[in-house]
């Protein structure tokens, strides 16, 4: 039996997980670089719960500078073995208005100075990423929210861009005109990581603002962004507490194979690893590098 451990990583307006039972910031360390905060340990009926805030407490991170790595390696040390995002994104659709819940299903990277793996010269890996997210937490998710009457919608692409500034207004009707439907920073490489850590992985993405696109909107600001995010910000918690709460105890199988990402992964032949990426390897791929 593997025990459940549920990882949140809160976004922007997200920086505290409240209603966490015996919690505590803790500080963990990573071989891959700084993770963005300590993490905060505490229970939700029950289950495990480890929370991060992804840009730190106070904002203190751009989405640019985060080590993905290093935030992913932390929290798989700690024990998680299931991931649940908060972010919030832009929206190019007008039915999916400010104030919308989406459940992502799908991304397109189009970061450009991010690490996007932890395998590299040394010790090869190719994880299967067709599905990027995992239907059994999506459909835990979508449960949780019908049980606190939080409107969801279930499926979307997610185009993360580099940032930290917004788009342009080209390439918000660009992005639009690919059928893309919602914009964000963060998620990638997050989710990459979080697959090749065999931890299944859900976005719930909040629609803050319709980008630049909307010809009846203004183009998108700070202000707004907070203004909505806080608007949200209860129904974010009320959804990630009844969705922990009814979490089952033993962690259950990945219906895409998220959580045994690497039983067919590494290339590397054992003899012609390199010994120094191989350690630092440990919590993300110990399994299968062990054996």
């Amino acid at each position: 039996m593997v025990r459940s451990v549920i990882g949140v990583i809160g976004g922007s307006g997200l920086y505290d997980l409240p209603g966490l039972e015996d919690a505590r910031w803790q500080r963990v360390e990573s071989p891959w670089g700084e993770p963005s905060d300590d993490l905060r340990f505490g229970t939700i009926a029950g289950r495990p719960i480890v929370f991060l805030p992804r840009h730190g407490r106070g904002h203190r991170v751009s989405p640019s500078d985060i080590d993905y790595r290093a935030n992913i390696d932390a929290l798989k040390r700690a024990g998680v073995t299931d991931i649940v995002s908060v972010s919030a994104v832009g929206s190019y659709r007008e039915d999916l208005p400010p104030g919308t819940f989406v459940l992502v299903d799908q991304f397109v990277d189009r970061t450009v100075r991010r690490a996007s793996s932890f395998f590299g010269r040394g010790c090869v890996a190719h994880v299967a990423f067709g599905h990027p997210t995992s239907p059994g937490l999506m459909d835990r998710l979508a449960a949780a929210a019908e049980a606190e009457a939080i409107p969801v919608v279930r499926g979307g692409t997610y185009v993360c861009m580099e940032g930290p500034q917004f788009s342009t207004l080209a390439e918000s009707r660009a992005y639009k005109a690919q059928g893309f439907d919602v914009i964000g920073m963060t998620n990638m490489p997050e989710a990459k990581l979080a697959r090749e850590a065999e931890m299944p992985y859900a976005t719930v993405a909040m629609v803050t603002d319709y980008d630049c696109w909307h010809p009846d909107h203004d183009h998108v600001d700070v202000a707004q962004v907070i203004r909505v995010l806080t608007d949200n910000a209860d129904k974010a918690r009320r959804l990630v507490a009844r969705f922990a709460a009814d979490f089952p105890l033993e962690h259950p199988p990945c219906p895409v194979g998220a959580d045994h990402a690497l039983d067919f992964a590494v290339m590397t032949a054992p003899d012609r690893r390199d010994p120094a990426l191989v350690a630092r390897l440990d919590a993300v791929a110990g399994r299968v590098l062990g054996r």
